[in-house]
């Protein structure tokens, strides 16, 4: 079941969050993040916003998150979309589920007119999911950060809603 995140879900989307910046270049982050950095994003994730979890059977394997893209007013009608699940839930659609929401959630009430994804340029499967909803190449940015002993590149993906 997927539905709004609360703060009791803040622990579990930590843990998800925290794996991936030690294990992954999904995130660029090298430390992982601490309780207040999560209870920071769900109040910034209220009105148009939107943090949602993915729950089975009680337990957080997933979340997804609409953010603002930028603090400047223009940026309004764009939203950031991150979508994560945890290491042992990968493969089994739940990306898929998480985004459909999000996507969803965006097109109600007109929220959003564009939703942007920034993408290590090596990750094939989140490349693939946005790629299958539709997302369209908007750009690289190579070099944008260095992790794990070596320099990633940032692609840009757009979706027009």
């Amino acid at each position: 079941m997927i539905r709004k995140a609360a703060e009791h879900d803040l622990s579990a989307i930590k843990d998800i969050y925290n794996y991936a910046v030690l294990n992954t270049t999904a995130t660029y982050d090298i430390n992982q993040r601490d309780d207040k950095y999560f209870a920071d994003m769900l109040s910034e994730h209220t009105g148009k916003y939107l943090l949602a979890v993915y729950e089975d059977n009680g337990d957080i394997i997933g979340y997804v998150a609409l953010s603002q893209f930028s603090r400047r007013d223009t940026y309004d009608i764009t939203a950031e979309l991150s979508v994560y699940v945890k290491a042992d839930c990968q493969n089994k659609h739940i990306g898929t589920q998480l985004m459909e929401y999000a996507l969803s959630y965006a097109q109600t009430e007109n929220r959003f007119l564009t939703i942007v994804s920034l993408i290590t340029s090596d990750n094939e499967h989140s490349i693939y999911l946005h790629k299958k909803f539709g997302f369209e190449f908007g750009g690289k940015i190579k070099n944008a950060g260095f992790k794990f002993d070596r320099f990633l590149g940032v692609d840009i993906y757009y979706k027009n809603l």
